[in-house]
């Protein structure tokens, strides 16, 4: 009769080893499935959420763009009204200084000659039909002729901001 074959120590452990290795690669590959399962269900949260995100982004975006337009718009309504209202006091307080030339002339013809008190009704004149001018031409065109002018005299141009800045300097200054 044959011998039963007793497993040695040996073939026990070696197939109680392999057994383990088998195991712990089997645990290995379940928990790298389980973390790339894990990643790809927070890469799409963070996609959703990067997107959620930038629509609102965009959204907020537009908003501010909007608020934006609308403010400039009332800013620009607001400046062209003020413009014209300087327009209008300017124009009038050209026509008061005339009116007030007008009234003086023959005290300037009596007290310092009928030739100056000529040059004075030519500036009353030039100044009358500088207010009407002035009142009937649009902001644009105002703006349009002093473009010109700036053309056509840089030097003057010059001269009157350099003018207009000490009489400014010295109106502000003294506030």
């Amino acid at each position: 009769m044959v011998e039963p074959t007793v497993p040695t120590s040996d073939s026990t452990e070696t197939a109680g080893t392999e057994n383990a290795k088998n195991h712990f690669a089997k645990a290995v590959e379940e928990a790298k499935a389980g973390a790339q399962a894990l990643a790809e269900e927070y890469r799409g949260k963070l996609n959703k959420t990067t997107g959620d995100l930038s629509e609102e982004a965009k959204s907020r975006s537009e908003e501010a763009k909007g608020k934006a337009n609308a403010f400039a718009a009332d800013a620009k309504v607001k400046a062209t009204e003020y413009a014209n209202e300087g327009k209008a006091r300017t124009s009038k307080a050209i026509v008061g200084l005339s009116k007030a030339i007008d009234e003086n002339v023959s005290l300037i013809d009596d007290k310092v000659g009928k030739k100056y008190g000529d040059y004075a009704r030519t500036a009353s004149k030039s100044m009358q039909s500088a207010a009407t001018k002035l009142d009937e031409k649009t902001l644009d065109e105002l703006g349009e002729d002093a473009k010109q002018f700036v053309r056509t005299s840089p030097g003057m141009a010059v001269g009157m901001a350099v003018a207009a800045g000490f009489v400014l300097g010295r109106i502000f200054k003294g506030k």
